[in-house]
């Protein structure tokens, strides 16, 4: 088990009602231990709608299936889709939802993974009660899917927000990860995506400004410390290397 992490992993922990987390990892990008989080979500169909779903357990299979089937799995990201298909393997009647572009990027088709649905800017009929989504576009194909649910007000994020605590990374990486800005108690994200990102900085301000005015209470991500409070005033400094947010 590493530092980075939020033990314990990969089990259900409760949010708000019908909303759970599932803290995994560490993943390693660019030498850095990162803590990865799953969102689980039970729409008002009863139905289970998985976010970023975090590497395969038995034992977190059976668990999240007693709250209901899982029919929906998402990878909200071009980044996020590296444990879909072991889950697809062992859920075979729930549908993959993919970023856009995902499908088109060449390590997805090698893998195998099925992309059954493409997200868009309007929630589909199987969530649209529950959740209101909003993609949140950059350059080089890059696009990210947010998404909010309504009744916790809960904002679901991804890479947009990276929050990681210094205490839990290497010492020697900590004052890099202070430069780069990624470290709390409003952490951004990496500098390449902000780059990527400012490719398309018109698109991706009216995006984000959307999200912002949907006043989250509380935001989750993938990565870091996520916002259990005031999640909008937090979000909105996190945000501020967009140039709009203050």
């Amino acid at each position: 088990m590493s530092e980075a992490t939020y033990p314990p992993l990969d089990v259900l922990k409760p949010v708000a009602d019908g909303l759970w987390i599932v803290d995994s990892g560490p993943l390693r990008a660019l030498g850095i231990p990162l803590p990865v989080r799953m969102t689980v979500i039970r729409l008002r169909d009863g139905s289970i709608w998985l976010h970023s779903p975090t590497r395969y357990d038995p034992q977190l299979h059976q668990d999240i299936a007693a709250l209901g089937p899982i029919r929906h799995m998402v990878a909200p990201n071009i980044a996020h889709w590296t444990f879909l298909k072991e889950w697809q393997t062992h859920c075979p009647d729930a549908l993959t939802w993919g970023a856009p572009n995902l499908r088109q990027r060449g390590q997805v088709r090698r893998s195998g993974l099925r992309i059954d649905r493409v997200l868009d800017d309007a929630a589909p009929p199987e969530w649209a009660a529950d959740l209101r989504q909003v993609v949140v576009p950059g350059g080089l194909s890059f696009r990210e899917v947010a998404f909010f649910h309504g009744a916790s007000r809960t904002l679901i994020l991804t890479d947009l927000v990276l929050n990681l605590e210094p205490a839990k990374m290497p010492a020697l990486l900590r004052p890099l990860l202070r430069l780069a800005r990624m470290t709390t108690p409003d952490g951004q994200p990496p500098p390449y995506l902000r780059l990527v990102i400012r490719l398309r900085r018109r698109a991706a301000v009216q995006a984000v400004s959307e999200l912002l005015a949907l006043e989250p209470e509380r935001v989750v991500f993938a990565h870091g410390l996520w916002f259990m409070r005031d999640g909008t005033a937090h979000l909105r400094r996190s945000l501020r290397w967009l140039g709009a947010f203050g």
